[in-house]
């Protein structure tokens, strides 16, 4: 299992595709805490001030939105993890 990051996700980490130990999560929310107590930079443009997933941030597993699951979603030692911040265009 591995977390991809982009834009300002990114920058904030220093890294694309964190190396970050998940292998043991069974949820999405397990596999996010591991991956912000590596990178606490993520923190306050991940999560609200309850903990909760910011309503901008998208986080997919294998390609596809997380969904009405959210971070109780399961996840498995082969999922490729991503968050993606809000996208604007014009």
């Amino acid at each position: 299992m591995g977390w991809k990051l982009f834009a300002d996700l990114a920058e904030a980490a220093g890294t694309r595709e964190p190396d970050v130990g998940v292998g043991d999560a069974d949820t999405l929310r397990e596999a996010l805490d591991a991956l912000l107590d590596a990178h606490p930079a993520l923190t306050e443009r991940v999560l609200d001030e309850e903990g909760a997933l910011r309503e901008h941030v998208n986080v997919l597993r294998n390609g596809d939105p997380v969904g009405d699951e959210g971070l109780a979603a399961p996840v498995e030692a082969d999922d490729d993890l991503a968050l993606f911040p809000p996208v604007s265009g014009g």
